[in-house]
């Protein structure tokens, strides 16, 4: 329920008032940095140009926008994991085998060229009893380019309704059914990665490193989705053989190179693209913020450089706080 999950961050956010300022509906869009070493970034919000002066800047932008134009290092691959807007039908009847029907239900619209690119489906009641959330829509796109961004939102919406057309017209359990909602952003799995202190590598996984300074676990397998597949897997790997024992995540990995007041979190950290499609899913993103708020908190309490902390501190910080337990043997 996604309404409930932001009145519980409110609150969250309104117990800390006296320590935060909130802004919504601000965009950072531009970022002055001297001596490698950010002196302000600027946020584009209904006050104007806001200029902030920050001590420790964290980049949870998941584009590395912060980063990218700070001058730090980053890749990108030059076809980066397609875009995917999810969706809710509602008032659909539980039948068994859904799935299948829906999929075969897709092959022909794509056929009939009603629909360019999907995946999988995958159609789960998870909200109500008559409502399904549903996970198949696949745009390539370049994220960090903005007319490319928006025709992929309009594509992903276009997509999502011939996907419910389809449905309604073949599939008997949507005969009621009716398009409740689209998630108002396309998730964005990959765009750029930083090059940090240390590059976690798909090795590091399949081996289930382990580092002194690990602050995050992960287990994902290593998912990696083709950027044009009309129909079929979801995954240029097999995830049975890609499916990794849990691992360490370094804190170094969310260190970028040549600012020393930096710190990211979320899917832009410092991977390779194997391993980055096991750690970019969204509980791993989360222990990362955790993590690098965590390590931002010491920075300034210790009056240093985050690019300097030592990473152990930051481990045993998270795990007095109940944060996870971390073996620190590499």
């Amino acid at each position: 329920n996604t309404f409930e999950f932001k009145l519980l961050l409110d609150q969250l956010l309104l117990e800390q008032k006296d320590k935060l300022t909130v802004l919504f509906n601000s965009f950072v869009c531009d970022v002055n940095s001297l001596s490698d070493r950010i002196e302000s970034v600027t946020v584009a919000n209904k006050d104007g140009l806001v200029v902030v002066k920050p001590k420790v800047v964290i980049d949870c932008t998941g584009d590395a926008d912060v980063a990218a134009w700070a001058g730090a290092p980053f890749e990108q691959n030059p076809e980066v994991q397609p875009l995917t807007l999810h969706f809710r039908i509602a008032n659909v009847q539980g039948t068994p085998g859904l799935s299948g029907l829906c999929r075969a239900a897709l092959e022909g619209a794509q056929k009939r060229g009603e629909l360019p690119y999907y995946y999988g489906p995958g159609v789960m009641f998870l909200f109500g009893k008559n409502e399904v959330y549903v996970h198949g829509v696949r745009v390539p796109c370049d994220p960090t380019n903005a007319a490319d961004l928006t025709r992929a939102e309009m594509q992903g919406r276009a997509d999502a309704h011939a996907m419910f057309r389809a449905w309604k017209k073949e599939v008997p359990a949507f005969a009621d059914a009716y398009f409740m909602e689209a998630y108002p952003w396309i998730g964005v799995r990959e765009s750029r990665r930083i090059i940090g202190q240390y590059v976690l590598k798909e090795n590091d996984l399949m081996t289930a490193a382990r580092f002194e300074d690990a602050i995050a676990t992960g287990c994902w397998y290593l998912d990696l989705h083709p950027n044009k597949t009309v129909v079929g897997s979801a995954n240029d790997f097999d995830p049975k053989k890609v499916q990794p024992e849990p691992y360490d995540i370094p804190f170094g990995s969310l260190v970028p190179q040549k600012v020393e007041n930096l710190l990211v979190a979320g899917r832009c950290h410092s991977a390779t693209r194997g391993a980055h499609a096991s750690t970019r899913v969204t509980a791993t993103a989360m222990a990362l913020g955790e993590a690098a708020g965590c390590a931002a908190a010491l920075a300034l309490q210790s009056k240093q450089q985050v690019a300097t902390l030592d990473g152990v501190r930051v481990r045993e910080a998270l795990a007095a706080l109940g944060a996870g337990s971390f073996t620190g043997t590499p």
